[in-house]
Protein backbone atom coordinates (compact mmCIF):
# COMPACT_ATOMS: atom_id res chain seq x y z
CA UNK A 1 0.00 0.00 0.00
CA UNK A 2 1.60 3.15 -0.73
CA UNK A 3 1.89 5.29 2.03
CA UNK A 4 -0.51 8.13 1.62
CA UNK A 5 -3.41 5.56 0.27
CA UNK A 6 -6.53 5.99 2.71
CA UNK A 7 -7.91 2.87 3.83
CA UNK A 8 -10.85 1.13 2.10
CA UNK A 9 -13.79 2.70 4.66
CA UNK A 10 -12.93 6.39 4.30
CA UNK A 11 -14.93 8.02 1.53
CA UNK A 12 -12.11 9.75 -0.75
CA UNK A 13 -12.54 13.45 -1.37
CA UNK A 14 -11.90 15.30 -4.75
CA UNK A 15 -10.23 18.58 -4.96
CA UNK A 16 -10.72 19.91 -8.28
CA UNK A 17 -8.00 22.16 -9.44
CA UNK A 18 -8.67 24.88 -12.37
CA UNK A 19 -5.94 27.00 -13.57
CA UNK A 20 -7.65 30.00 -15.52
CA UNK A 21 -7.04 32.93 -17.74
CA UNK A 22 -9.12 35.19 -19.31
CA UNK A 23 -12.33 32.67 -18.45
CA UNK A 24 -14.61 35.00 -17.11
CA UNK A 25 -17.17 34.50 -20.34
CA UNK A 26 -17.08 30.98 -19.46
CA UNK A 27 -16.49 30.15 -15.75
CA UNK A 28 -20.08 30.53 -14.23
CA UNK A 29 -21.24 27.61 -17.15
CA UNK A 30 -18.01 25.57 -16.11
CA UNK A 31 -18.68 25.41 -12.07
CA UNK A 32 -22.81 24.74 -12.68
CA UNK A 33 -21.39 22.06 -14.23
CA UNK A 34 -19.27 20.68 -11.64
CA UNK A 35 -22.15 21.44 -9.53
CA UNK A 36 -24.30 19.19 -11.12
CA UNK A 37 -21.73 16.23 -11.47
CA UNK A 38 -20.58 16.25 -7.75
CA UNK A 39 -21.62 18.43 -4.81
CA UNK A 40 -21.39 18.04 -0.88
CA UNK A 41 -18.49 17.14 1.21
CA UNK A 42 -16.97 14.78 -0.87
CA UNK A 43 -15.56 17.08 -3.44
CA UNK A 44 -14.02 20.90 -3.47
CA UNK A 45 -13.63 22.89 -6.34
CA UNK A 46 -10.20 25.31 -6.11
CA UNK A 47 -10.02 27.69 -8.83
CA UNK A 48 -6.64 29.30 -9.74
CA UNK A 49 -6.06 32.61 -11.34
CA UNK A 50 -3.07 33.30 -13.02
CA UNK A 51 -4.16 37.28 -14.02
CA UNK A 52 -2.66 39.04 -11.01
CA UNK A 53 -5.94 41.24 -11.32
CA UNK A 54 -8.01 38.52 -10.85
CA UNK A 55 -10.49 39.16 -13.62
CA UNK A 56 -12.19 35.53 -13.84
CA UNK A 57 -12.28 34.77 -10.21
CA UNK A 58 -14.01 38.01 -9.63
CA UNK A 59 -16.49 37.04 -11.92
CA UNK A 60 -17.76 33.61 -10.16
CA UNK A 61 -21.25 33.83 -8.87
CA UNK A 62 -20.82 30.53 -6.77
CA UNK A 63 -19.51 30.80 -3.26
CA UNK A 64 -19.12 27.01 -2.80
CA UNK A 65 -15.59 27.99 -4.87
CA UNK A 66 -11.84 28.54 -3.14
CA UNK A 67 -10.73 30.91 -5.45
CA UNK A 68 -6.55 32.17 -5.52
CA UNK A 69 -4.53 34.31 -7.82
CA UNK A 70 -0.97 32.60 -8.42
CA UNK A 71 1.69 33.29 -10.23
CA UNK A 72 0.72 33.10 -14.68
CA UNK A 73 1.76 29.54 -16.02
CA UNK A 74 -0.37 26.06 -15.53
CA UNK A 75 2.15 24.65 -13.33
CA UNK A 76 2.40 27.27 -11.03
CA UNK A 77 -0.91 28.01 -10.82
CA UNK A 78 -1.95 24.11 -10.61
CA UNK A 79 0.94 23.79 -7.50
CA UNK A 80 -0.69 27.38 -5.79
CA UNK A 81 -3.98 24.92 -6.27
CA UNK A 82 -2.32 22.02 -4.72
CA UNK A 83 -0.83 23.70 -1.78
CA UNK A 84 -3.89 24.48 -0.33
CA UNK A 85 -6.34 21.58 -1.54
CA UNK A 86 -7.99 19.21 1.44
CA UNK A 87 -9.10 16.16 -0.46
CA UNK A 88 -7.40 12.91 -0.61
CA UNK A 89 -7.40 13.14 -4.48
CA UNK A 90 -6.53 16.11 -6.76
CA UNK A 91 -8.13 16.11 -9.95
CA UNK A 92 -6.39 19.23 -12.23
CA UNK A 93 -8.84 20.19 -14.66
CA UNK A 94 -8.40 22.56 -17.40
CA UNK A 95 -10.49 25.34 -18.33
CA UNK A 96 -11.44 24.18 -21.41
CA UNK A 97 -12.67 20.35 -20.98
CA UNK A 98 -15.58 18.88 -20.07
CA UNK A 99 -15.60 15.73 -17.77
CA UNK A 100 -18.03 12.43 -18.27
CA UNK A 101 -21.31 12.67 -15.95
CA UNK A 102 -20.00 10.27 -13.93
CA UNK A 103 -16.24 11.08 -13.86
CA UNK A 104 -15.38 11.56 -10.24
CA UNK A 105 -17.12 7.81 -9.46
CA UNK A 106 -15.27 6.52 -11.89
CA UNK A 107 -11.79 8.43 -10.35
CA UNK A 108 -12.77 6.82 -7.20
CA UNK A 109 -13.53 3.40 -8.55
CA UNK A 110 -10.07 3.57 -9.81
CA UNK A 111 -8.67 5.26 -6.88
CA UNK A 112 -10.16 2.11 -4.46
CA UNK A 113 -7.14 0.32 -5.60
CA UNK A 114 -4.36 1.23 -3.28
CA UNK A 115 -1.27 -0.04 -6.14
CA UNK A 116 -2.78 3.19 -8.24
CA UNK A 117 -1.49 6.36 -7.24
CA UNK A 118 -3.43 8.41 -10.45
CA UNK A 119 -4.27 8.36 -13.74
CA UNK A 120 -6.21 10.35 -16.62
CA UNK A 121 -9.14 10.02 -19.12
CA UNK A 122 -9.09 8.92 -22.50
CA UNK A 123 -9.09 11.97 -24.96
CA UNK A 124 -12.35 13.08 -26.73
CA UNK A 125 -12.99 16.65 -28.56
CA UNK A 126 -16.60 18.22 -28.54
CA UNK A 127 -17.01 18.03 -32.55
CA UNK A 128 -17.57 15.55 -34.89
CA UNK A 129 -15.30 16.46 -37.67
CA UNK A 130 -13.02 13.16 -38.78
CA UNK A 131 -9.86 14.61 -38.31
CA UNK A 132 -10.09 15.11 -34.68
CA UNK A 133 -11.60 11.24 -34.35
CA UNK A 134 -7.61 10.59 -35.55
CA UNK A 135 -6.43 12.43 -33.20
CA UNK A 136 -8.37 10.95 -30.63
CA UNK A 137 -7.17 7.54 -31.89
CA UNK A 138 -3.38 8.54 -31.86
CA UNK A 139 -3.63 9.65 -28.36
CA UNK A 140 -5.65 6.98 -27.61
CA UNK A 141 -2.55 4.69 -28.73
CA UNK A 142 0.10 6.69 -27.15
CA UNK A 143 -1.08 6.48 -23.45
CA UNK A 144 -1.28 2.92 -23.95
CA UNK A 145 1.89 2.57 -25.58
CA UNK A 146 3.92 5.43 -23.27
CA UNK A 147 1.99 5.26 -19.86
CA UNK A 148 2.16 9.22 -20.25
CA UNK A 149 -1.25 10.75 -20.46
CA UNK A 150 -1.13 14.65 -21.04
CA UNK A 151 -2.88 17.60 -19.07
CA UNK A 152 -6.10 17.79 -21.65
CA UNK A 153 -6.64 14.02 -20.25
CA UNK A 154 -7.55 15.33 -17.27
CA UNK A 155 -4.72 13.93 -14.69
CA UNK A 156 -5.87 12.92 -10.97
CA UNK A 157 -3.26 12.10 -8.02
CA UNK A 158 -3.55 11.00 -4.25
CA UNK A 159 -2.69 14.00 -3.07
CA UNK A 160 -0.05 12.61 -0.84
CA UNK A 161 1.82 11.26 -3.78
CA UNK A 162 1.66 14.36 -5.53
CA UNK A 163 3.39 16.23 -2.59
CA UNK A 164 5.79 13.23 -2.28
CA UNK A 165 7.37 13.66 -5.97
CA UNK A 166 7.68 17.21 -5.58
CA UNK A 167 4.12 18.31 -7.83
CA UNK A 168 4.53 19.98 -11.07
CA UNK A 169 7.82 20.96 -11.93
CA UNK A 170 8.50 24.92 -12.69
CA UNK A 171 8.66 24.92 -16.44
CA UNK A 172 6.52 26.73 -18.65
CA UNK A 173 5.73 23.88 -21.14
CA UNK A 174 4.99 19.76 -20.75
CA UNK A 175 4.88 20.07 -16.67
CA UNK A 176 2.43 17.60 -17.67
CA UNK A 177 4.88 14.92 -19.42
CA UNK A 178 7.01 15.72 -17.37
CA UNK A 179 4.98 14.84 -14.35
CA UNK A 180 4.14 11.53 -15.57
CA UNK A 181 7.64 10.17 -16.84
CA UNK A 182 8.59 11.09 -13.17
CA UNK A 183 6.08 8.62 -12.47
CA UNK A 184 6.98 6.12 -14.70
CA UNK A 185 10.80 6.03 -14.00
CA UNK A 186 9.22 4.99 -10.56
CA UNK A 187 7.33 2.45 -11.40
CA UNK A 188 4.16 3.21 -10.24
CA UNK A 189 0.77 2.86 -11.74
CA UNK A 190 -1.27 4.90 -12.69
CA UNK A 191 -5.32 3.82 -14.23
CA UNK A 192 -6.20 5.23 -17.53
CA UNK A 193 -10.14 5.57 -17.37
CA UNK A 194 -11.35 4.70 -21.12
CA UNK A 195 -14.35 7.11 -20.65
CA UNK A 196 -13.48 10.27 -22.61
CA UNK A 197 -13.40 14.14 -21.26
CA UNK A 198 -14.27 16.43 -24.17
CA UNK A 199 -11.80 18.98 -25.44
CA UNK A 200 -12.30 21.99 -27.11
CA UNK A 201 -11.53 22.65 -30.13
CA UNK A 202 -11.32 26.69 -30.51
CA UNK A 203 -7.37 26.78 -29.69
CA UNK A 204 -7.20 24.64 -33.55
CA UNK A 205 -10.25 26.60 -34.51
CA UNK A 206 -8.09 29.70 -34.19
CA UNK A 207 -4.67 28.53 -35.41
CA UNK A 208 -5.76 26.37 -37.52
CA UNK A 209 -6.38 22.59 -37.29
CA UNK A 210 -3.31 21.65 -39.61
CA UNK A 211 -1.25 23.94 -37.97
CA UNK A 212 -1.85 23.20 -34.55
CA UNK A 213 -1.77 19.53 -34.98
CA UNK A 214 1.72 19.59 -36.67
CA UNK A 215 2.88 21.88 -34.14
CA UNK A 216 1.71 19.65 -31.27
CA UNK A 217 3.54 16.71 -32.66
CA UNK A 218 6.23 18.95 -33.45
CA UNK A 219 6.95 19.55 -29.94
CA UNK A 220 6.14 16.83 -28.55
CA UNK A 221 8.75 15.27 -30.58
CA UNK A 222 11.43 18.19 -29.98
CA UNK A 223 10.94 17.58 -25.98
CA UNK A 224 11.28 13.84 -26.28
CA UNK A 225 14.48 14.66 -27.97
CA UNK A 226 15.41 16.54 -25.04
CA UNK A 227 15.14 20.07 -26.01
CA UNK A 228 14.30 22.30 -22.89
CA UNK A 229 10.89 23.44 -22.58
CA UNK A 230 11.86 27.47 -21.95
CA UNK A 231 12.77 26.98 -25.52
CA UNK A 232 9.64 25.93 -27.09
CA UNK A 233 7.43 27.54 -25.42
CA UNK A 234 8.36 30.56 -27.86
CA UNK A 235 6.27 28.00 -30.68
CA UNK A 236 3.03 27.36 -28.17
CA UNK A 237 0.77 30.85 -27.68
CA UNK A 238 -0.79 30.30 -23.77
Amino acid sequence: MHPGAPPYDKPLVCSIIMPVLNEASRINDLINRLHIQESGDRVEIIVVDGDANGSTINGLASEHVRTLISDRGRSCQMNSGAAIAKGDILVFLHADTRLPADAFSLIRQAMSDVRVVGGAFDLGFDTGRRIFKVTEKYVYLRTRLTRIPFGDQVIFLRRTYFEDIGGYRAIPLMEDVDLMKRIRRRGDHIAIIPQKVLTSTRRYETEGILYCTLRNWALQSLYACGVPPEFLAKWYKS
